[in-house]
């Protein structure tokens, strides 16, 4: 694996590191977009939330924060076979007032070709932050990620099962998918 790590990150380095992470996926492979970090739904569009976020305004969101689709748009252009977004950011929006449109949670995505979508609960709900040092959706994820021979479709299927059990039924992982190969982590 070739790992592109950030931690904290702001604004402008998230964006780098998204280029740089599609660039490198020109070269074949397959991509593993995670992130884990507030998320928002503004306007039917997915935001991550940066660290040092002065946003006051929900207009400002374009500006502000990085959008979900240009993830997803820079892994279509690599070209590869498989991608995988995995997102555990569906959290209170708080412009919630200034929209419209539904704006609790992230708003449901179609996946490119070839790509799948994992969300940490289902469009529209709030994911639970959990009590140790995951929530509960990436501590099932680093479960069966370790899985040998787990295919990936099983795997988020697996992880659903588990965030539903612990969450009393609260919390229902989500996921859209055009994956036309099979993929295990192991």
């Amino acid at each position: 694996f070739e790992v592109i790590e950030r931690i904290d990150a702001g604004r402008r380095e998230m964006l780098q590191a998204i280029r740089a992470f599609g660039d490198s996926l020109k070269k074949g492979g397959v991509g593993v977009f995670f992130y884990a970090g507030h998320g928002i739904q503004l306007k039917g569009q997915n935001f991550l939330v940066p660290v040092g976020l002065e946003m006051k305004n929900a207009d400002e969101a374009e500006d502000e924060c990085v959008p979900v689709s240009s993830v997803v748009n820079k892994l279509e252009s690599a070209g590869n076979r498989v991608n995988l977004v995995i997102l555990d950011a569906c959290r209170n929006n708080p412009f919630a007032s200034a929209s419209r449109s539904q704006t609790r949670g992230l708003v449901g995505m179609d996946a490119a070709t070839g790509t799948l979508v994992a969300y940490a609960t289902a469009p529209g709900k709030v994911a639970a932050d959990g009590q140790g040092e995951h929530g509960l959706y990436t501590a099932a994820l680093l479960k069966y990620l370790k899985v040998p021979g787990l295919e990936v479709s099983a795997l988020f299927r697996n992880v659903a099962k588990e965030v539903k059990a612990a969450s009393g039924g609260e919390q229902v992982p989500w996921q859209s998918s055009s994956l036309t190969d099979d993929f295990c982590f192991v």
